[in-house]
């Protein structure tokens, strides 16, 4: 098991960016379904995967858990990479919209996620899963409660 969170000090940036960097192992959930960080900066996290049939739903398109695990990575990252050390963060919710269908011929898609706004104790962000030609799949939000260490 990938304890690296567990451990983690410094800020929430350097930390997203080493898993962008390879620096920090990817995350477990990243490995079994196929996606990786691949950008961060602060209040902004980018993740590319490639799902294929092994995530599709019994009418042959890719699960809709599969797109909403790929948003809530970005959701929650872009709230992590806004962290001092001090601080950690839980998801409260997050609602998605599924707009196009996804399958293993959609080819990798991309989520961007952003933060729209920060408080002290709760973290609005918003993120888009696009294909490879920039259409829009899916959209999400989400808020994030910001706890102390």
């Amino acid at each position: 098991m990938n304890t690296a969170a567990l451990e983690r000090t410094g800020m929430g940036l350097d930390f997203v960016q080493a898993l962008v960097a390879g620096e920090t192992a990817n995350m477990p959930m990243g490995d079994t379904l196929g996606f990786r960080v691949t950008e961060a900066g602060h209040g902004r996290a980018v993740v590319r995967g490639r799902p294929d049939a092994r995530s599709y739903n019994l009418i042959g398109t890719v699960h809709g858990g599969w797109a909403a695990t790929v948003l809530d990575t970005v959701l929650a990252l872009s709230v992590f990479s806004t962290l001092d050390d001090r601080h950690d963060f839980t998801t409260v919710d997050i609602k998605i919209n599924f707009l196009r269908p996804i399958t293993a011929a959609t080819g990798e898609v991309r989520a961007e996620g952003r933060v729209v706004h920060g408080g002290r104790r709760i973290v609005l962000s918003e993120a888009q899963l696009t294909d490879p030609q920039g259409k829009l799949l899916a959209y999400g939000s989400g808020t994030c409660l910001i706890i102390p260490r």
